[in-house]
Parts: C-alpha cells; structure tokens; sequence
C-alpha cells in the first residue's frame, strides 16, 4: 500500500504518543498519595495520644543515652582511659554509621523517588547520593577549615606569651573527670596557652592530651550534633504530622532505642571534649528536645502541614540526604578511623577485634531496627 501524505502525519502522530508514553509516567494525585500514606489505620485522636507519649518516651530516653558517658566520674570502669569506654564507643559508632546508612539514606530516596513527585528531574538523577556526597566533602571542609583557623590562633596565642612568660609546670592544665575547664580561651576555642603542653588529667590515671588534640574533639562533638540534630528534627516532624496509630506505636519503641544508643555515641564525643558544665547541658539539651521539639511541630502543623506534598518531600529528602552525608563522614573519618588507626589500638590486636566485634553488633542492632523505623 502506498504512504500518502496523510498517512505519513498519522503514522508520525502515533509514534510521537507511543514516545510519550513510553517515557513519561504521570505524577500521582494528591488523593492519591494521601490514601497511599494513610492507609486502613487512620485515627487522629489516637495518633495524637501515641505522640505525647513518643514526646515524654523519646525525651527521658535521649537525655539518658547522651548523659551515661558522663557516669565514668562516678564508675570508673567507663572511664577514657578505660577499655570498657573503648568498646562502648566502637558500639556507638556502629550504631551513628547505620543510623546514616540504614535510616537517614533510605528516608531521602522514599522522599526523593515518590511518585508524588514529578518524574522529571527527580526520577531521572540520584538527588540523595548526589547531595550526600557533597554533604560529606562539606563536612571534610568545615572539620579541616575549623581545625586549621584554631591551629593558627593557638599558635598566635602561644608565642605573644612566651615572650612575656617562662615555661613551667603551671601552665600544665589538670582536668577532673572533664568537668573544669581547660582555661577560658580554650574553652571558646580561640586562645590558649598551652599549645606544644600537656593537659593531665585526674581519676587516679594520667592521660596526656595536646591543646590541638582536644581542639579536634570539640570539632567532631559539634559537627556530629549538627547532623544528629538535623535528622532528629525531620524524623520527629513525620511522626508529629503522622495520623495512622499503626506505625507510630513500634516507631516509637525504635525511636526510643534509637536515641538511646545514638545519645551514647554524641555523649562519648562530648565526654572526650572536656567541655565546661555550661557547654555540656547545652549541647545534651539540644540533643534531647529535637526529636521531642519536632514532634510538637508536627502536631501543630498537623492541619497545614502533609509529609506527602511535594515541597513537604523535597524539604524533608534533602535535609535527610544532607544529614547522611555528614553522619557517613563523621563515623567513618573522624570516629571509627581515628580510633582504629589510633596507637590504642594498633598496639593491642585483643582489643582491636573486640572493638570491631561490638562495631558490627551496634550496627547490626541498628539495621534491624529499620524494619520499623
């Protein structure tokens, strides 16, 4: 049969469609994603009772996770120095690397990759490795650019006072169980006298630690506590503007477990900073009351707010793509690495294997509670 113009334009009209189809996928409806999330468990003022409960669980068991480290003055055993605050921490950070692998990455992809979002760009490009990856090369700046711009004020600092001063054994610092101060300057990480000395400290054994040493602790509390705190609040926001009682009863139970051993890794973190009581309730509180904080917010923006919108899934997969990069970084690079490649470590291979033993059950513990949060 011959083409003729007119069947030449129908046959490319039909081509044109099939392409179409065979490459777009339309976005779903709005009440469509809404029956999706809800479910056949839908009871707001149930919900609403599971979550003053998640607000008082989540808050007693965070403030009880970050604040056992801080125990070593009271039992020695978890001390620092000790080999049982060793395991802990390796634990801890089991359990910080899966809350980045196993619950923040997998949250940012749900977000990012719903069908409530249009295919293009957001099905087309992995958005959540994309930013994550950025995430942990900005984390690697912030760590390096903080710890090089203190190395230069310490060094500043230190030669100003030894024209004027002599060296001796006072200007050696000793630290009770971490709770005085290392000296104000050091305290606001800006001036310190002791650059190139030691700073002892007491509980009946000596450790010595350089002014640079405890710098870069201080460095990694505050950035762990930045992505924690920003996972914790997109993690309460959800359940917070959450109406099916069938989810937020075992996610509390998760979420309770959760904060419990991420609060023992940060509180080893803060523990190992020797910061002034006044710095320690402020960076506990903060880590205590996010996750409560952003389940109250949730609940009041209940009406407004809808975690499967579209701007609502943008926000929320970004934050938590974000919050992945920094928390992969910072187990990895500045906890796990620094303590194997440590002399602790490296010179007793018992310990070491311990370590990687209780590494793997944080994380492994961790991981299997992403079956309900």
């Amino acid at each position: 049969m011959a083409i003729t113009p007119m069947n030449s334009n129908l046959y490319k009209i039909i081509i044109v469609i099939s392409f179409l189809a065979l490459t777009t996928c339309p976005v779903a409806s709005a009440e469509e994603c809404a029956s999706n999330h809800q479910g056949a468990c839908h009871n707001r003022s149930e919900a609403l009772k599971y979550k003053i409960i998640a607000i008082f669980a989540i808050l007693v068991t965070s403030m009880i996770g970050v604040t056992l480290p801080t125990l070593s003055r009271v039992v020695p055993a978890i001390h620092p120095d000790r080999d049982l605050f060793v395991l802990v921490k390796a634990f801890a950070s089991g359990v910080i690397l899966a809350t980045g692998y196993m619950h923040v990455l997998p949250d940012s992809f749900n977000d990012l990759m719903s069908d409530c979002l249009p295919k293009n760009p957001w099905h087309k490009f992995p958005f959540t490795t994309f930013i994550a990856m950025f995430s942990a090369i900005f984390t690697l700046m912030v760590d390096s650019f903080s710890i090089c711009f203190f190395k230069k004020r310490i060094t500043a600092s230190s030669s100003t006072t030894t024209t004027t001063t002599t060296t001796d054994s006072s200007e050696n610092i000793e630290v009770d169980g971490g709770c005085r101060k290392v000296n104000k300057e050091l305290e606001s990480l800006s001036h310190s006298h002791t650059h190139g000395h030691e700073i002892e400290h007491g509980n009946g054994n000596t450790k010595v630690v350089s002014a640079e040493q405890l710098l870069r602790y201080r460095v990694i509390a505050q950035v762990l506590e930045l992505g924690i705190v920003v996972h914790s609040v997109v993690i309460g926001l959800s359940l917070g503007a959450s109406d099916n009682p069938c989810t937020i009863r075992p996610l509390i139970a998760a979420l309770c477990f959760h904060q419990l051993f991420e609060g023992m890794g940060l509180g080893g973190c803060i523990l190992q900073a020797e910061y002034g009581m006044k710095m320690k309730c402020i960076m506990v509180f903060f880590f205590s009351v996010t996750t409560p904080f952003g389940i109250a917010l949730g609940i009041a923006l209940s009406k407004v707010y809808t975690d499967t919108s579209p701007t609502s899934l943008i926000v929320e997969g970004v934050l938590n793509a974000v919050s992945a990069g920094l928390l992969n970084y910072m187990a990895l690079v500045e906890l796990l690495a620094t303590d194997f490649m440590g002399s602790k470590l490296q010179s007793r291979v018992k310990l070491q294997i311990y370590s990687y033993f209780f590494v793997l059950v944080g994380a492994g513990g961790m991981s299997v509670m992403a079956i309900w949060a």
